[in-house]
């Protein structure tokens, strides 16, 4: 009879509870879902900090070609749709410009809530409500370097007109156009999600379309500010691809998803009225 306690036999048994215990040591913890932890960009501001290390961002200057010029085909094109546009003022899509324009947690949770049908929140879905926190910022960084050095004025500034945000008129007023960070950013999460839940691609990519647009009804940004936002979205997107926090955060919005599927969860909204306000 074979004798069991041979040292080889020992020896294989050790080596493979050893290989076992590595890799229970080596597996990643998940990312974090605390707002504390993770902290705010700027004490006070309700944004939290980004994936990325501003150095990693990709630069909007060197990217995007200059703003339309005056009397260029391109700002008369801007002209045209601001001056179109006008006619939403005081209709369910100018309604819905102006909470498509409110970027503050936890409220802008429920943007592209009702294109998913499913709740984004803090207390029910943690990791995508973090997703989307996170790359806010990242996004809306991402176009400041062009904001800055050029410093396009606005289109209500400009014609001398009122938005769908009167009380951020100031700050706007003294805030580059050029690229528009709203569409960055929602271009940005449009992308994502569509990642999270690639079964509703194109609804997701059609409601980041009309948030970008949104910004245009409002009169804060010319067609073209949001055209170089979008590019900008993506730019960051895949720069974010290269940062393992944020691949391991995707990953559990995934099965977050997934798993709020399978509980039968909707988004709680009046999504009719938000189907209705960005119907063609």
């Amino acid at each position: 009879m074979k004798n069991y306690c041979d040292r080889p036999f020992w020896v294989l048994v050790s080596v493979m509870a050893g290989a076992l215990l590595a890799g229970c040591q080596s597996a990643p913890p998940l990312p974090t879902t605390s707002p504390e932890e993770v902290g705010e960009f700027r004490a006070g501001s309700g944004y939290l900090r980004g994936y990325l290390d501003r150095k990693a961002l990709p630069n909007s200057l060197a990217l995007l070609p200059k703003p339309p010029a005056e009397g260029s085909a391109v700002q008369a094109a801007d002209l045209a749709v601001y001056t179109a546009t006008r006619a939403l003022r005081g209709t369910p899509r100018w309604d819905q410009a102006t909470q498509d324009a409110n970027l503050k947690f936890p409220k802008a949770a429920s943007t592209y809530a009702c294109t998913l049908d499913l709740p984004i929140s803090q207390e029910q879905t943690p990791h995508l409500n973090m997703l989307l926190r996170r790359t806010l910022l990242d996004a809306g960084l991402s176009t400041y370097a062009a904001k800055d050095s050029y410093n396009r004025k606005r289109p209500f500034v400009v014609k001398g007109d009122t938005t769908c945000t009167p009380a951020e008129e100031p700050t706007l007023t003294k805030d580059g156009s050029y690229p528009s960070g709203h569409a960055a950013l929602s271009w940005a999460w449009a992308l994502v999600l569509s990642e999270v839940a690639p079964e509703r691609t194109n609804a997701l990519l059609a409601r980041g379309f009309a948030f970008g647009q949104s910004r245009v009804i409002c009169g804060v940004h010319w067609q073209s500010d949001v055209d170089a936002g979008r590019l900008m979205g993506s730019a960051t997107v895949a720069v974010l691809h290269t940062d393992p926090t944020f691949t391991a955060q995707l990953a559990a919005a995934k099965a977050e998803v997934a798993a709020a599927r399978s509980k039968n969860l909707h988004a709680s909204g009046d999504c009719k009225a938000e189907a209705a306000a960005l119907a063609p």
